[in-house]
């Protein structure tokens, strides 16, 4: 039971956090690539002016999440921001991860939406397509298909880095094989086994992850 309450932790945490890394790496994503291509002119006007701002506090956040270990972030979120009965240790991993995530999830969406041809942007705009409207309607799926092997490689490495959760005393998969190794005092099958569990999900998101690449292939052929 140990095993199994833990890897439904382990999921859990993963897919939330997945969720949260993806909105934030797409909000952050966007407000990069939105003023790096606005025009000299554009940038001087209060809306210029708000987007540079925006661009300003994107590149501290992934400066500092990607400058420090995921590990050290998880033990500041516990016992510092969210040290509070209200913050379940779930909520928290969920949170942090999520945080960190997004930060590279932010950096795989940018280079996914410069992969785009600028003349869709234009195609889009020539349309009397709003720029909301041209990103999120042509611009980003087009993106999402570029950067898609990159996202699942995140999503898998995301998966393995819960396992630090046991530190702030969050029974997921990788804690649950090392309880089971300090009551039956033998280390060699609970953390095998915990090993396997770990191999056989990620084989699964790889095998995915080829399905979709061809599904892609076949698509781009038509």
């Amino acid at each position: 039971m140990y095993i199994i309450d833990g890897l439904k932790t382990t999921l859990i945490v993963t897919f939330l956090a997945l969720i949260l890394g993806l909105i934030i790496g797409a909000l952050v994503a966007v407000v990069r690539t939105s003023y790096s291509s606005m025009r000299e002119e554009n940038k001087r006007g209060l809306g210029g002016l708000l987007l540079k701002i925006a661009d300003i506090i994107c590149r501290v956040y992934l400066t500092i999440i990607r400058g420090t270990p995921a590990l050290v972030q998880l033990l500041i979120m516990y016992f510092i921001i969210l040290n509070s009965p209200e913050f379940t240790k779930t909520v928290v991993a969920v949170v942090t991860f999520g945080i960190n995530s997004g930060a590279y999830v932010a950096e795989i969406f940018r280079s996914g939406i410069l992969s785009v041809d600028v003349g869709q942007m234009e195609a889009g705009r020539s349309l009397g397509l709003g720029y909301v409207d041209t990103m999120t309607q042509i611009v980003m799926p087009q993106a999402m298909k570029n950067c898609l092997p990159a996202l699942v490689n995140e999503m898998i490495a995301l998966l393995k880095e819960t396992s630090i959760c046991g530190y702030i005393g969050l029974n997921e998969l990788t804690r649950g094989g090392d309880i089971i190794r300090g009551v039956t005092f033998d280390a060699l099958l609970p953390l095998f086994v915990v090993a396997l569990i770990y191999l056989v999900i990620v084989m699964f998101f790889t095998w995915i992850m080829g399905l979709l690449e061809r599904r892609l292939r076949e698509s781009d052929i038509r």
